[in-house]
């Protein structure tokens, strides 16, 4: 991008990050701290942090993303992120919090009082969270090698050495910190920005978002196609395009066709075009299951309700999350749809994740206020790997520490933080060319396959045994990873199977609940004894305080 204030705000951001890390440090002293920060947040505090952790590189670069490539099919997305925070209030919060645990496997053996399903909830914490992780080191990399021209491995590898660093020296204390701080960066950071862009899409006559030939380029634009595809051309020429190949546009000229973009007014702005059956339909209700069931089953966003000092700050924490998430996602998707005006070659490229930071440049030139802009919205970005990284290496270095190393120490939590943090770097730097949302979209599909019927049935439903829900989670979870595997590295499918498996929520959620209670109803026999006295720790009012 040629702009000198993008590599001092992401030097910044780093500094500031690190510094509220080592300040986190003087207050994280025993491993009570380094695990829940001693259950001492605040609602306000613990709300600012999960926002920051929650936003992660699929919020702040791939929904506006993916907007601008598929259109109002995938609005669901940030409809989906901002809504599973009700289902967590509605099922989840307040109870999980009386429990008492530390960990999410924690929570498996007070409910179920079983040391097997404690270690299968490990293996599957273990794997959202580096699933989880890998975009997030991938959107790094991305977003500094397009800001600055470095090689793509630079943004990756200083994401995880900063937030390695973080979590093994300060923990869960100073996360929360860092998070708080980082929320309100990213909102800054994309607020700030879209006012401008709008103020100059009035002033450019507002162009129309979706005209009736398709977008045009502006000016003449010369892009370099990142990924394979197939163009069809305005004469009707159809043509086969590979990595590195070079290509020029007239300003004017309309942007040619991209197999499986949705280019034309009315796949953009028509949901579920996929096909000629329900399978866009499907691949919509899936979804929604996924993100509205998935986020009660994210690890990082689990432990951050053990931070509450009560039930009752866990449900004000929710309500607040709601709020604080509601608005930004409002954000992402303004730059998607103004990214189809004056980003159009990035529906050429591939590139379409890297719409955020390349919008203030490419709407309002190469100003100053375009500059500051621009290294506004490359500082937020950072932040965004920054702050969901450290929430995911924290609750993975957790169970690591307590369930892995079997330590439960502050020396063994600082070893599990190195372990969590370079397994997903050494993916990272080998899988670049995924997209980051789908990615993300896919751990969602995996916790709401695994960890959302163990939790629901476990805080709701008498009859749940430890039998039944290691039967649901090796189902329903393992359905979930299998799907993601076969997306990632398997052959491309075409037609109903590539859409079971690109969106699995749909048959894989059923499928968890199913075999959890059907298991459970026919090994009622290992109901726990104490299974009266665990319930009502659960529900009882914290005034109580069972």
């Amino acid at each position: 991008m040629g702009n000198a204030l993008v590599v001092p705000a992401i030097v910044a951001v780093t500094l500031v990050t690190v510094a509220i890390g080592f300040y986190g440090l003087r207050l994280a002293r025993t491993t009570s701290d380094f695990l829940v920060a001693s259950r001492v947040i605040s609602p306000t505090w613990n709300a600012a942090a999960i926002g920051g952790e929650y936003l992660s590189a699929a919020s702040f670069l791939g929904v506006a993303g993916l907007i601008l490539k598929y259109g109002v099919d995938v609005l669901w997305y940030p409809v989906g992120f901002a809504a599973g925070y009700l289902a967590l209030l509605l099922f989840v919060a307040a109870p999980l919090r009386r429990s008492g645990a530390f960990t999410l496997p924690d929570f498996c053996e007070v409910r179920l009082g079983s040391r097997r399903l404690r270690i299968l909830a490990t293996a599957f914490v273990i794997f959202i969270g580096w699933l989880y992780l890998v975009p997030q080191l991938q959107g790094a990399g991305l977003t500094l090698s397009t800001v600055t021209g470095s090689a793509y491995p630079v943004g990756a590898v200083l994401v995880a050495v900063v937030v390695t660093t973080n979590v093994a020296l300060g923990g869960m204390r100073a996360v929360t910190f860092v998070q708080a701080f980082q929320y309100w960066l990213k909102l800054t950071a994309l607020a700030v920005p879209a006012i401008f862009l709008a103020l100059q899409w009035q002033a450019d006559a507002r162009p129309a978002v979706t005209p009736p030939d398709g977008p045009t380029f502006r000016t003449a634009t010369t892009v370099v196609v990142e990924h394979p595809a197939t163009l069809t051309l305005p004469d009707g020429e159809i043509r086969k395009v590979r990595p590195g190949e070079e290509l020029s546009f007239a300003a004017g000229e309309p942007v040619p066709e991209v197999s499986g973009v949705a280019i034309r007014a009315s796949d953009w702005l028509l949901p579920s075009t996929a096909g000629n059956d329900d399978r866009g339909l499907f691949a919509t209700y899936s979804l929604i299951l996924a993100t509205f069931l998935g986020t009660m089953g994210l690890p990082h966003v689990l432990v951050r309700f053990y931070t509450n000092p009560d039930g009752a700050a866990a449900r004000r924490t929710t309500l607040v999350v709601l709020a604080l998430v509601g608005a930004f996602y409002l954000l992402p998707t303004l730059y998607g749809v103004l990214g189809r005006i004056y980003t159009p070659q990035l529906l050429v490229t591939g590139q379409t994740d890297a719409v955020v930071v390349l919008l203030p440049g490419a709407a309002l030139g190469h100003s100053t206020t375009a500059r500051l802009l621009a290294a506004l919205v490359a500082a937020g970005a950072f932040a965004a790997f920054l702050s969901t990284s450290s929430g995911l290496l924290t609750s993975v270095a957790g169970v690591i520490s307590t369930d892995v190393l079997g330590r439960g120490s502050v020396r063994g939590f600082r070893l599990a933080a190195v372990i969590a943090g370079a397994v997903p770097l050494v993916l990272a730097l080998n899988v670049s060319g995924l997209d980051v949302s789908q990615v993300v979209g896919l751990a969602f599909a995996v916790a709401a396959s695994s960890f959302c019927p163990l939790l629901v049935l476990g805080i709701w439903w008498r009859g749940l045994t430890d039998l039944g829900a290691a039967a649901g989670v090796l189902v329903g979870g393992g359905a979930a990873i299998a799907a993601v595997l076969v997306t990632v590295i398997g052959p491309p499918l075409s037609g109903w199977p590539a859409t079971l498996v690109a969106q699995p929520a749909a048959w894989t959620v059923p499928l968890a609940f199913t075999v959890t209670v059907a298991v459970s109803m026919a090994t009622r026999r290992r109901v726990p004894a104490d299974i009266g006295a665990t319930m009502l720790r659960l529900h009882a009012p914290d005034a109580l305080r069972l």
